[in-house]
């Protein structure tokens, strides 16, 4: 379960969704049998419309005995991240007052919790794959990229790979929300969190100083 202090949960539907879906890739975990979560890294993809809080598909190797053992536990948790950073206490304006301030981790996470269902059937399979594949080629960047399609391979090829996959689909049934993005800060602490890493040339310094600015216009 995540842990989530008032001041950084998150429960808007949208904030979620669009967390899940700006993250390449995701961390799927179930029960296992040993006392030890089985855990899985691929990407997941979300259909919102589906179901109260959405459905999300994927797939893994049919070798991988994560899939044979999530259709005994019946349950697993999809665990998104998003903007993340250290942040220095040297950026709080506090520290020259009292000195009393520590380092700390921002950061925004979903988790996703539901039933799982197995996928085994081809077509269902290649419908599975083609949305998959549909979604990450649209975020290629290059201007003249062409979007590779399930399709433009062989069929007989794609239906070997399609022997080698078990697709999965996991109903939401809690959508749980955390963004650690200093709202718990003065004021003038957490502008000096957002210019120090807004000034960092880590792009994932920036993405967490962009999320701070929005969180900071939310809450005061």
């Amino acid at each position: 379960m995540l842990y989530e202090p008032p001041a950084f949960r998150e429960d808007r539907p949208e904030i979620l969704h669009g967390l899940i879906r700006s993250a390449r890739l995701a961390l799927l975990a179930s029960n296992g049998p040993d006392g030890v979560p089985d855990i899985t890294h691929l990407p997941l993809t979300l259909e919102a419309e589906e179901g109260p809080q959405g459905t999300l598909y994927g797939h893994v190797a049919r070798a991988n005995p994560h899939w044979r053992r999530l259709a005994e536990a019946g349950r697993a948790v999809a665990v998104f991240r998003g903007a993340e950073a250290y942040v220095s206490p040297a950026w709080y304006p506090s520290k020259a007052e009292h000195h009393r301030v520590v380092p700390t981790w921002n950061y925004e996470a979903v988790h996703a919790e539901g039933p799982v269902a197995i996928i085994e059937d081809p077509a269902a399979l290649h419908v599975l794959v083609s949305r998959l594949t549909a979604r990450h080629e649209a975020r290629r960047a290059e201007p003249w990229a062409v979007p590779w399609a399930v399709t433009d391979a062989p069929a007989e090829f794609v239906a070997g790979q399609l022997r080698g996959i078990v697709g999965l689909v996991l109903r939401i049934e809690r959508l749980s929300g955390k963004r650690k993005l200093s709202q718990n800060r003065a004021p003038a602490d957490r502008d000096g969190a957002i210019a120090g890493l807004a000034a960092s040339a880590d792009p994932r310094d920036q993405a967490t100083a962009a999320a701070m600015a929005e969180a900071a216009g939310r809450n005061g």
